[in-house]
């Protein structure tokens, strides 16, 4: 059990695949992991697995087609072997350590690797969907270059629960790697939501999603997501800027 008593893993059902990868896609700028993890878990009709439950998340019932459901689920599957992270509210900052550390103690044991997304704001409509990545061991840094992803030049920071993740995952030998993906940053973007998968998640994960809704339904998926862009932005309000964090993703 998480060393924080009060975010904990709750698991439903138990797994026999081995190798899992874990795909996160809590809510970040454009909210591309979130769109892109729900297209993902709908596709390969992934079952849920559990849900982390949080003194530190906010106090609101999500709910989906009638039925009210933990707002921070874990999805899997045994073929292809993928386990998601999904959440139907941002991870306040409150919150991050405590979801961060809870992942690492209580889920980590299940999945082999993990692979974190973070939108990046695109400075041009061309920028859109580009992807770069980077890994946390060498064999990751071979799987990303081997799938024709780009690594990341120079330095730069992942904030937010996704950098959280990534940090803690290299602190515990987890191997991991966030694909960072260029995106608009004031409204939702399906349509990066498809580039990462496409041209990242499908080569890296061996996994075949079609993606031509996010497309057909690209105003339709604007619309469900606005509500969640409109809190993380809140949160992001919130917090001071620091200068020192200029190039950061998250």
């Amino acid at each position: 059990m998480s060393p924080d008593s009060s975010t904990r893993f709750e698991k439903t059902t138990e797994l026999t695949a081995d190798s899992l990868t874990l795909i996160e896609g809590l809510p970040g700028l454009g909210l591309v992991a979130s769109i892109a993890v729900d297209q993902i878990t709908e596709q390969l009709g992934l079952e849920q697995h559990g849900s982390i439950v949080s003194d530190d998340f906010p106090s609101v019932a999500a709910f989906e087609e009638g039925r009210v459901r933990d707002a921070v689920r874990v999805y899997a599957g045994e073929d292809p072997a993928v386990m998601t992270l999904q959440s139907d509210v941002p991870i306040p900052p409150t919150a991050v350590e405590s979801l961060s550390r809870c992942v690492l103690s209580d889920v980590a044991d299940e999945f082999e690797r993990a692979v974190f997304l973070a939108g990046a704001p695109a400075e041009s409509e061309e920028e859109i969907g580009e992807v770069t990545g980077v890994a946390t061991t060498d064999q990751l840094e071979a799987s990303l270059t081997d799938a024709g992803i780009t690594l990341a030049d120079g330095s730069g920071v992942v904030g937010g629960v996704t950098g959280a993740l990534l940090n803690d995952c290299y602190r515990n030998d987890v191997p991991a790697a966030v694909l960072l993906v260029r995106s608009n940053p004031y409204i939702p973007d399906p349509g990066a939501a498809r580039a990462v998968i496409e041209d990242a998640l499908e080569p890296l994960v061996d996994f075949d999603i079609d993606t031509q809704e996010l497309l057909e339904q690209a105003e339709e998926i604007q619309q469900q997501k606005q509500q969640i862009a409109e809190q993380l932005q809140q949160y992001q309000q919130q917090q001071e800027p620091d200068p020192r964090t200029a190039g950061m993703y998250q």
